[in-house]
C-alpha cells in the first residue's frame, strides 16, 4: 500500500531543478523579445506568439511534456545527481497559465500597434521568470492556493 501511495506522490510531483531551467529558458526568450521590440513589434509578436504556445502546453500538459521540460528530462537531468526536492505539479500548471495569459496579452499588443501593452506584458512575465529561475520564488505558485480557494467558492454546490 505504501508503494502505491509513494508512486502517486512521485507522478503529482517533479524535480525543482527542472521549472528552473523552463524558467531560464523562459527568461532568455522574453530578454530576446523585448530587445527584438525596439526594432520590430511585429517580430516580437511572433517571438511571444510562440512563447504562448510553450506556456499554454505547460499549462495544459504539465511540466514533464513542456517543451523545456523535455529537454531538461533528456539532456540535463540525466548529467545531474539524484533529485532531493520536489514540487507539485498543480502549481506549476497555474504558473503556466498565468504565463501563457501575460504573453497573449503582450502578443497582442505589439501585434496591434499597442507596443505599452506589449512591453508591460513581456516585462511582468520576465520578472516572474527570472525570479523562478534566479531566485526559486514562482509567483504563479504562490497565487495558486488563492486562485483555487476562490475556484472552490465560485463553483455551485
Amino acid at each position: 500500500m505504501s508503494t502505491h501511495i509513494d508512486a502517486a506522490r512521485a507522478v503529482s510531483q517533479v524535480d525543482v531543478r527542472g521549472p528552473r531551467f523552463a524558467a531560464w529558458l523562459t527568461t532568455a526568450v522574453l530578454v530576446v523579445a523585448l530587445l527584438v521590440s525596439a526594432v520590430s513589434a511585429p517580430a516580437a509578436a511572433v517571438i511571444l506568439g510562440l512563447q504562448a504556445v510553450v506556456f499554454a502546453i505547460g499549462a495544459v500538459r504539465g511540466p514533464r511534456a513542456h517543451p523545456y521540460g523535455m529537454v531538461f528530462g533528456r539532456f540535463i537531468a540525466p548529467r545531474l545527481g539524484p533529485v532531493t526536492e520536489r514540487e507539485p505539479v498543480p502549481p506549476l500548471k497555474f504558473a503556466q497559465f498565468v504565463g501563457f495569459v501575460f504573453a497573449v496579452a503582450g502578443t497582442i499588443g505589439f501585434a496591434t500597434g499597442l507596443p505599452a501593452v506589449g512591453l508591460a506584458s513581456t516585462a511582468f512575465a520576465l520578472l516572474a521568470a527570472f525570479l523562478n529561475a534566479a531566485f526559486g520564488i514562482c509567483l504563479g505558485c504562490r497565487l495558486y492556493p488563492l486562485a483555487a480557494r476562490l475556484r472552490r467558492v465560485s463553483t455551485p454546490v
